[in-house]
């Protein structure tokens, strides 16, 4: 017995692992399995969030082949990366480079756009500071046609407006507004009214704020940051007991990946609004402290992992820009 106690110890000292990292790296991947069985997220939807959340601090440029490799641990086969692939360059994310029988692939300016706009959602702290003033939008049936209101109104909620009525939209006014830069793409500049408006006690009627419950879906919002939040807490607590110098690089990379990802999914349905809008007990504030938190637990150990899975390609991955390390509010 005393014999094989020595065996172990000698073993865990060969491999660099103790036996309480050990167990930490096989509840992570126990965990890593289920997640990915009960909730296996959509290809390409997962290729869009790694490229945003790993690739584009790096360039967002990457070698098929090492964009396989880096989606393989999440169960996908190469067959349907390269068709997500092939997806995204047809919806204008992605453009394409041949080098023989290689092909590299990189965000276009339209693909760069659209993530400099998450950037700004999921990794920036919210602002609590509002001054009570609000934008408001109308555009009556008659101002455009049925498909021009749908892109008006798809537009206005990703930026955070609430409906009050059939073409009526409204959202606290904290920071640039991004109506100039709607009104102008969907060419609607003197088809609809633009407004910015505060709350009068005086004048007797309802307020903009009494509203916020019908505007906004903000009970089945919170009850998905609170999904968030239980699928997350554990499997976090535990890299937090490891260490940050002791968490398994590849499983760094591949919890952080699906944390934002799922973040994601909810955040972006989130329209931000200023804390004295909301509950005292709103779950969003937690759901960002959380991947704050591990994010820079972990950010240095999926880097090494993101490096090594692309390295063999024969380009040395560039060195990530600025922008990722104020992530979350700086991740040093």
């Amino acid at each position: 017995m005393r014999q094989d106690k020595n065996v172990s110890r000698r073993a865990r000292r060969i491999s660099g692992r103790s036996s309480a990292e050990s167990a930490a790296d096989a509840f992570v991947s126990r965990w890593i399995r289920r997640a990915l069985a009960s909730d296996p997220p959509r290809a390409r939807s997962l290729i869009v969030t790694v490229w945003g959340d790993a690739l584009a601090p790096h360039g967002g440029t990457v070698w098929l082949a090492g964009l396989i490799r880096l989606m393989a641990p999440f169960g996908m086969n190469e067959r349907l990366v390269r068709t997500s692939v092939f997806r995204l360059v047809r919806d204008g994310w992605l453009g394409a480079q041949s080098r023989g029988r290689r092909s590299r692939y990189r965000l276009t300016r339209e693909g760069a756009r659209r993530f400099d706009q998450a950037h700004h959602r999921i990794y920036t702290p919210p602002n609590p500071d509002w001054d009570g003033d609000w934008e408001v939008v109308l555009a009556p049936p008659d101002t455009a046609g049925p498909a021009a209101r749908l892109n008006l109104r798809d537009e206005l909620a990703w930026e955070g407006f609430g409906t009050l009525a059939a073409g009526a939209y409204a959202r606290p006014l904290h920071g640039d507004s991004a109506l100039p830069r709607i009104v102008s793409a969907l060419r609607l500049e003197s088809r609809i009214t633009v407004l910015r408006a505060k709350d009068d006690p005086s004048l007797g009627g309802a307020s903009l704020a009494a509203r916020v419950g019908t505007a906004w879906d903000l009970a089945a919002l919170a009850a998905d940051y609170r999904r968030f939040l239980a699928r997350f807490g554990g499997v976090i607590d535990t890299f937090r007991a490891a260490g940050a110098e002791n968490g398994d690089p590849g499983q760094c990379f591949i919890v952080r990946t699906l944390l934002i990802h799922a973040f994601r999914r909810v955040l972006l349905r989130d329209p931000q609004l200023p804390s004295a809008l909301l509950p005292l007990d709103w779950p969003g504030a937690a759901a960002f402290a959380l991947c704050r938190d591990f994010y820079r637990l972990t950010h240095k150990r999926a880097e090494m992992h993101l490096a090594a899975t692309l390295s063999p390609d024969g380009d040395p991955l560039p060195p990530a820009n600025p922008e990722f390390y104020s992530r979350f509010g700086g991740l040093d």
